[in-house]
């Protein structure tokens, strides 16, 4: 396709694709999507090799968040039956933390419901990344909060946080219909904070929400613009007990679409699968690796994921292979501009490739997405057929939610 081959050339000289081009590759057909995937692995290939980093959240605070973000299962009014707890003390994080490095995590997530955090609780969260850091050499840590006031981002990074996450979620023009109780501009603001204090800033979206082939484009877009080290790419996980329980939209081969069209506009920056990788790429999962460089490894914010050997066998099978922690992620032009910048590329071997999951399905900032449910995993919803409004594409059997590692006296997976 002479479109493809436009979007590989375009790829590998760092070059902005035009809208029509980005809307191009999201309407391609089924029929087309090998060679979609093939084209967009070229790209992968050239600035990330065939490494894959793994991340690993650390729900910190769970639950009761304020805001009423439609997709969050610990959003206001959620009846969803998700772990509630408050702050983790800074051992029981860091603890939690080295199961992720000890399964190859190379960089840990910290996740807190809320809208944002008070001073007290940058000081909380600055000892516990202390704390990790003391006891995983060589890791890097996220910070993933909420909103942030001015100079909360300058303490996070004095206390060792190499990256700060905030999802801009969808488009600027749907905003709106997915959250009231902030703005699209506040994201903004937070990611810009965070890259200004010198943070790897990370920011994604979240995709299956009823939004638009041109929502999916535009948030893509200002994601590119804000220039984030970190896309992760998110697939709603329809909690029950939420407003967008219903919203079944997506397929594999859409995900894998969505995938390519974010590789193509950020050719050369961390994509990662983040939540709801395996309720809806499912089986297709290793042929998404071909796009993205960057997976969660375990569990979620609230839900639970596949077992982390069965992450680490995908990522052998499909022959790639775990990024060290000695490996920088992102390809050295950044690394460098970064560090000219006197930002994160300086701070922590180029705060080495983006943050976490996303202010998503989540209340504070990681996919809590689900993941498909092991056997003793406690489902959100019945499993079996799709309920009344849900449409063909339901599979509400590999929702479930988190009931184990932090917050509960049970091992985490990793």
């Amino acid at each position: 396709m002479d479109l493809l081959n436009t979007l590989v050339d375009k790829g590998l000289r760092r070059e902005l694709p035009t809208r029509e081009e980005a809307l191009a590759v999201l309407a391609t057909s089924d029929d087309e999507l090998l060679d979609v995937v093939a084209a967009a692995g070229k790209v992968r290939r050239q600035w990330f090799g065939r490494r894959v980093k793994l991340n690993y959240l650390v729900n910190l605070k769970s639950g009761l968040c304020p805001e009423d973000c439609s997709y969050c299962s610990q959003r206001l009014g959620s009846t969803a039956g998700i772990l509630k707890y408050t702050w983790l003390k800074p051992d029981e994080a860091s603890e939690a933390a080295a199961a992720g490095v000890a399964g190859g995590a190379k960089r840990v997530c910290l996740v807190a419901s809320g809208r944002g955090p008070t001073d007290r609780d940058v000081d909380r969260v600055g000892k516990t990344i202390e704390a990790i850091k003391e006891q995983n050499e060589g890791v890097e840590v996220c910070a993933c909060l909420g909103l942030l006031s001015d100079g909360q981002a300058e303490r996070l990074r004095a206390a060792g946080a190499d990256a700060y996450n905030h999802n801009l979620n969808t488009s600027e023009g749907t905003y709106g219909e997915i959250t009231t109780t902030h703005t699209y501009a506040d994201r903004v603001d937070t990611v810009q904070k965070a890259h200004a204090a010198g943070l790897s800033a990370c920011s994604g979206l979240i995709a299956g929400m009823g939004e638009s082939d041109e929502d999916l484009v535009d948030v893509v877009y200002a994601l590119r613009e804000l220039d984030s080290d970190s896309v992760p790419v998110n697939f709603l996980i329809p909690f029950e007990g939420t407003p967008l329980a219903k919203e079944w939209h997506l397929t594999p081969q859409r995900c894998l679409r969505i995938l390519a069209m974010v590789r193509f506009v950020c050719p050369d920056v961390e994509v990662r699968i983040a939540g709801g990788r395996e309720v809806h790429l499912r089986s297709m999962q290793p042929l998404a690796l071909n796009i993205a460089n960057s997976i969660f490894l375990g569990d979620y914010l609230t839900s639970e994921g596949q077992a982390g050997q069965a992450d680490l066998d995908m990522i052998a099978d499909a022959g790639f292979e775990v990024e060290g922690a000695g490996t920088t992620t992102l390809p050295r032009h950044r690394v460098d501009a970064a560090a000219a910048a006197g930002g994160c590329g300086s701070h922590a071997e180029a705060g080495a490739g983006g943050g976490c999951g996303s202010h998503e399905q989540g209340g504070g900032c990681g996919p809590c997405g689900g993941h498909a449910a092991p056997a003793e995993a406690a489902p959100v919803a019945a499993a079996g057929s799709a309920g009344e409004g849900e449409g063909p594409n339901a599979r509400t059997d590999l929702v479930a939610v988190r009931r184990r590692g932090a917050g509960t006296d049970l091992a985490p997976n990793a």
